[in-house]
């Protein structure tokens, strides 16, 4: 064999996501880009804000030194002070720019995390359903992926953490705003799970993280606000992205926060630092850090997302289908009319609807929508999945 077996077995079971966005490729082209309704890929169709273009063109006209050139490891200084002074504000901690390391989005920001903190052998626990790459990136650094269901609204489950919990926990990762649930954990739930890793931590003498991959932290509704980790839990940090707040996810600007009083904090902030470039993100590129960070405090219109969510939720609970409405992100999921998720994604696909099988998130059962898309392309879905349903609903 050529190429690595495990390489080749993950290619064989790797993202449904991708798949779908794939076959929806196929489609438009045999029926036309308006005939198809792909929400299978959390690709913003938000523009970005007027403020980042304002940025970006009067940066790209600027003689700067270096513009494009190398930045230091962890960051340009400027930048990294610019999101230690917003976290800062909005949690009342001490940070400053050590906390911080910028990142290739968050992707980037977790792989960088897991190589930091992972021994061979080293078990990361998971909140099902999660982001279909977490246990790409756990294998990466050799660790090993524990699974812990949540509740039936998809919040944490506490006992189902704790039963995962073992020797070799090395640390817990959640999502929050969620992908694929569009859940927002609560204060009492992350309090909760900070309780439950400090009790286990004393028990077994050890330190467990707290990972959390907040892509989606400022796109919420409905007055809903997520609660911060770092306030929480000391031995938290952060994996963030702008692709969202800003809608520039091929950008690949990001960043990682430590939380101030984290155990041996020093230590961790070097190895960050160092995985940051042994793993070949040498370094977040340096025309987005130079434009972000005068941007902290600037972010898409949330309101459009609402009002597809709204359009969406409405249009499916008129056609019968069950779920939780979200509180953030951009995704819906359902549960399927019938069992078998992936059949019922074939029944869709009848109709030219692309979406994604919960199974591809380790939760058989539902469906991922992602209504980050045109309005036109929600309203006229809305006949196909009333038909799917109801195919569904003959003898």
């Amino acid at each position: 064999m050529s190429i690595s077996r495990k390489v080749k077995a993950a290619s064989s079971q790797s993202s449904m996501i991708r798949r779908m966005f794939e076959e929806g490729a196929i489609l438009k082209k045999k029926f036309g880009a308006d005939k198809v309704y792909d929400f299978s890929l959390g690709n913003p169709n938000v523009e970005p804000p007027d403020e980042f273009k304002r940025e970006l063109i009067s940066l790209a006209g600027k003689n700067i030194p270096l513009k494009h050139g190398y930045t230091p490891n962890a960051g340009y200084y400027e930048t990294r002070q610019a999101v230690a002074a917003k976290i800062g504000k909005t949690t009342g901690l001490k940070m400053s720019a050590d906390h911080i390391i910028m990142s290739c989005g968050a992707g980037g920001a977790l792989n960088v995390i897991l190589k930091a903190l992972l021994d061979p052998g080293d078990e990361v626990i998971v909140l099902q359903p999660f982001f279909v790459e977490y246990p790409f990136y756990i294998d990466n650094s050799g660790g090993i992926v524990k699974y812990a269901s949540t509740k039936s609204d998809f919040s944490p489950d506490i006992e189902a953490i704790d039963r995962a919990i073992t020797g070799k926990t090395k640390a817990v990762i959640i999502n929050s705003p969620n992908n694929p649930t569009g859940k927002v954990y609560s204060a009492v739930n992350i309090a909760d799970i900070a309780l439950l890793l400090t009790e286990k931590g004393k028990k077994l003498n050890k330190t467990i993280y707290l990972v959390s991959d907040e892509p989606y932290s400022e796109i919420v509704y409905d007055n809903v606000t997520v609660p911060s980790i770092l306030k929480a839990y000391k031995n938290s940090i952060i994996a963030y992205s702008y692709s969202k707040t800003l809608s520039l996810p091929g950008e690949r600007i990001g960043y990682i926060a430590v939380n101030p009083t984290v155990e041996e904090c020093n230590d961790l902030i070097n190895a960050l630092i160092l995985c940051t470039r042994i793993l070949g993100y040498v370094n977040a590129p340096s025309l987005m850090q130079r434009i972000i960070a005068g941007l902290q405090d600037v972010k898409v219109d949330v309101d459009v997302y609402q009002r597809k969510r709204d359009l969406l939720c409405s249009g499916l609970a008129a056609a019968g289908y069950k779920f939780e409405k979200p509180e953030g992100a951009f995704y819906l999921f359902p549960q399927t009319p019938i069992p078998d998720d992936v059949e019922f994604i074939r029944v869709l696909l009848k109709r030219n609807i692309l979406a994604v099988p919960g199974s591809g998130f380790n939760c058989p059962g539902y469906f991922r929508i992602a209504y980050c898309v045109d309005d036109s392309t929600i309203i006229n879905s809305l006949d196909g999945f009333a038909k799917a349903i109801d195919e569904c609903r003959q003898p």
